[in-house]
């Protein structure tokens, strides 16, 4: 069910697409959708998506293919909790909303509204624990309770399932995009045969959350039923167009690996170790295929090379997300005083956690500073580095506020050195699946020329010299995917 109490509330009705005074109907290959209003006046306003699942159509429309038990194929718990068959009723149900679309009311998609979204049984294989950690980041509150296996009988313990409440202010398009991804990894089982579509299909209902997410590991497998060459296209595919997206298998559920100690391919064997679910000797070609860097890590290399090169022993990273850099500065002593600022909240609190302040050594922890504050406005905490990185992040900023960035950083914070990355629109071509620019929060990307008049432009206003380097593969064509600025204070400024 979801509920909103935005004023008029029967606005629900216009988003949904599905007017609050009728039931529909809505057949699917394995049973009935039905879409119902249980109350919808302009305080509040609830819409229910009831989905009755038929056993006998379930079997028929899987085929022969299906691996399951021929009993259990007719006696499960399918027609009672919600699972991968309600995630595929929503998509066909609420297809509409779900691409944020409403011609009715072209401005209701992009605003925000206070929702509450209900879901009485859900099987959770990790129990509440992982249901807040899926949910939580994405800024909803949850309550996640577990359900008893017989409440006659408490000493039988704990079901596999809870009763999911989600409380939160969202687009209803990105609520219902996280329920279509993250149902079907709560219950870890699809229903249907994985395709290699069913990439496609996560990285569209993911745009502009997936990629940030801490556990988008965990999500890509559980999503793609643990088939390790589609996890690895997916998680390519996010370290590519992503900010600062790491390639991981799934982290582990308990914690993280510490951010800059640890290799992804490290991680991902002990995870698959520890739960019993190495891939087995019969594996596909394209499964014992090397893995190819992600262009995330490959940046995060050219700039921590740099560093070395340019003898910085104190670094700000500037918009520095999740902190991976940041975790990469810190396992280099010779980095003595490491900085990290971003604007997002959540991200520094989620680099918290990666890092591990609460349990890092006295010495190392001494060497950090991490805070919160804007790049278009000056700040004295920014002053006294060595070195400034802007990665990733000029790109995120719009145009006309460019200006007071360049202020901030080049003109009061002054470290000796700026060293600044950003895409390469020219490569865009390269990549097949993309449409448009690489990340839907940037406001532009440059040419290769564009970003060459841009720094030598800065570095002319502000008494730096600037020299270019190529990130990742330079293609005699298009260049590189990222091309890199290095700033060096003029001596006589």
């Amino acid at each position: 069910m979801i509920t909103t109490t935005a004023r008029p509330a029967t606005d629900l009705g216009f988003l949904l697409h599905k007017h609050p005074e009728r039931v529909q109907e809505f057949g699917q290959s394995f049973g009935t959708a039905t879409v119902f209003y249980p109350e919808a006046g302009d305080e509040r306003c609830t819409a229910a998506l009831l989905l009755e699942v038929d056993p006998i159509a379930l079997v028929r429309s899987r085929g022969k293919s299906s691996p399951d038990f021929s009993l259990s194929q007719y006696v499960n718990d399918r027609p009672y909790a919600a699972s991968s068959l309600l995630a595929v009723a929503l998509a066909d149900v609420f297809r509409t909303a779900r691409a944020g679309r409403c011609k009715a009311r072209p401005e209701l998609p992009g605003t925000p509204l206070p929702l509450e979204l209900r879901l009485p049984a859900l099987p959770c294989r990790g129990g509440p624990e992982l249901a807040a950690r899926l949910f939580e980041p994405l800024g909803w509150e949850v309550d996640a309770q577990a359900l008893p296996l017989d409440e006659g009988f408490p000493e039988w313990g704990q079901s596999r399932y809870v009763r999911l409440t989600l409380r939160g202010t969202a687009r209803l398009a990105d609520a219902l995009n996280h329920l279509y991804v993250l149902l079907p990894v709560l219950d870890d089982g699809k229903h249907y045969w994985i395709a290699p579509d069913e990439v496609d299909k996560l990285i569209r209902a993911g745009e502009g959350w997936l990629h940030g997410h801490p556990e988008r590991g965990l999500i890509s497998r559980r999503y793609l039923g643990r088939r390790w060459a589609l996890a690895r296209t997916a998680l390519a595919r996010l370290a590519e167009l992503g900010d600062e997206t790491e390639e991981e298998l799934e982290p582990a559920v308990e914690e993280d690996a510490p951010a800059g100690e640890s290799a992804a391919d490290e991680a991902a064997a002990a995870e698959a170790e520890s739960q019993g679910d190495a891939p087995s000797e019969e594996v596909s070609s394209e499964e014992k295929a090397p893995k190819k860097t992600p262009l995330n890590v490959t940046r995060r290399e050219a700039v921590l090379a740099k560093l070395e090169e340019l003898g910085a022993a104190s670094v700000i990273d500037l918009g520095c997300g999740q902190g991976e850099l940041v975790g990469a500065l810190l396992a280099r002593p010779r980095f003595a005083r490491v900085g990290g600022m971003d604007v997002s909240s959540m991200a520094l609190t989620i680099a918290a956690r990666k890092l591990r302040l609460d349990r890092m050594p006295d010495s190392k922890r001494a060497r950090l500073t991490l805070f919160q504050g804007a790049l278009t406005y000056t700040d004295k905490r920014l002053s006294g580095y060595d070195a400034a990185v802007l990665m990733e992040v000029i790109e995120h900023v719009d145009p006309p506020r460019l200006a007071a960035l360049e202020n901030v950083v080049f003109g009061h914070a002054r470290p000796h050195h700026v060293l600044v990355t950003t895409p390469n629109i020219e490569h865009n071509v390269r990549y097949e699946f993309l449409t448009g620019l690489r990340h839907p929060d940037h406001r532009f990307e440059w040419t290769r020329a564009e970003f060459a008049a841009w720094a030598a432009r800065v570095a002319g206003e502000y008494g730096y010299q600037v020299a270019f380097e190529p990130v990742g593969e330079d293609d005699p064509e298009v260049g590189p995917p990222t091309q890199m600025g290095v700033f060096t204070r003029d001596q006589r400024s």
